[in-house]
This record gives C-alpha cells, sequence and structure tokens, in this order.
C-alpha cells in the first residue's frame, strides 16, 4: 500500500470507505447492517474507535473516524476482520438469504485470488484513509457521506435515509444506531 493511504497521525480525523467485494449488495438487509453496528459501537467502547460521521450503503461504508487513545490502523484491521468473519456466518446460517450460494461463492473466488486471504474475502483490500487536515476538507466529507443515498437516487433528502448518522445525529430527527461526535 502506497504511504499516501496510511493512517499517518493517529491526533487527526480521517475518512475512510469499506467496500464489499464485486460491490454486493449485502447491507440491504438489516440483520448485516445491524452486525456492522454491533462492530462500530464494540470499537468505540473497547478500542477508542472516536466516530464522527457515517453512511451504510447497500455496498460499501463511508466512516469519518478518529481516535484519542488507540491506533487507528489496528481498529480498522479489527473491525474489518470481525464484520467480515460475522457476516459471513451470517449469510452461511440464513434461512431467508436467496443470493447465499452466489454470495458465498463470490466470496470465496475472491479470497482464493488474494494472497493475503485462505478462502475467503467479504472487504475489498483498500480502504484508502484519506486524512481531514483542513476544516472545508472535513465539511466537504461530510457532505460527500450524507449525500451519498441521495445521489444514488435512495432517497430525496439525506436525513431521510436511515443508516446514516444525517437524520440521527446531524438532523436529530431521530435517535442514531450508534453514537457520534457532532463536527461542528
Amino acid at each position: 500500500m502506497g504511504r499516501k493511504y496510511r493512517f499517518h497521525d493517529n491526533s487527526n480525523l480521517y475518512f475512510v470507505t469499506f467496500t464489499v467485494v464485486d460491490w454486493i449488495d449485502v447491507f440491504i438487509r438489516q440483520e448485516y447492517v445491524d452486525i456492522i453496528y454491533d462492530s462500530l459501537k464494540y470499537c468505540q467502547k473497547e478500542k477508542g474507535l472516536d466516530l464522527y460521521a457515517y453512511c451504510i450503503m447497500t455496498n460499501h461504508i463511508h466512516l469519518i473516524i478518529g481516535t484519542e487513545n488507540g491506533v487507528l490502523s489496528d481498529i480498522v484491521r479489527d473491525f474489518k476482520s470481525f464484520t467480515s468473519r460475522h457476516i459471513r456466518k451470517a449469510i452461511e446460517n440464513s434461512t431467508i438469504e436467496s443470493r447465499k450460494s452466489w454470495m458465498l461463492k463470490t466470496m470465496k473466488d475472491f479470497g482464493i485470488k488474494n494472497g493475503r486471504n485462505k478462502d475467503f474475502q467479504f472487504w475489498q483490500q483498500h480502504n484508502h484513509p484519506i486524512e481531514l487536515d483542513t476544516n472545508e476538507f472535513l465539511d466537504q466529507r461530510l457532505n460527500y457521506i450524507h449525500q451519498n443515498p441521495v445521489k444514488a437516487g435512495f432517497v430525496e433528502n439525506e436525513e431521510d435515509w436511515i443508516n446514516s448518522s444525517a437524520a440521527g445525529d446531524y438532523y436529530q430527527i431521530r435517535k442514531g444506531q450508534v453514537e457520534v461526535i457532532i463536527i461542528e
């Protein structure tokens, strides 16, 4: 991985994206989304993750994150590893997942092709952390995250997307699924 895409300074905030291999629409089922929420909460409580914004789309996740007492690269590694294993188990054990065989085969094929994995890959390898070193850049990424479901045509207003920090935290329309630190 190039030097440009690393967590250089744990005292700064970063924009990260985690994308499911082959852009599989995994997060159309709440069961899989809940694994993401549970893992974010765990990382906040146990690993020192500071979460400033999020948006869970159907096949990828955007976050603005930081930490005061952890190592971001370790937190991200653990988050991706945990969610990958648990979502895989949820797919395997699902009695209602009509795409189960196709999804598992696709993830297995990606895992076999990638020398870093044994037999399975859920997330694409890179998350390209981008340091948010100016207020302008931070505001631009925050807007990008919250506008993502609007630009994708899923909702008319950013606050209408349920799996985002927009409605629950920034607009305070309803209680958010996970606590965030508001960027002002």
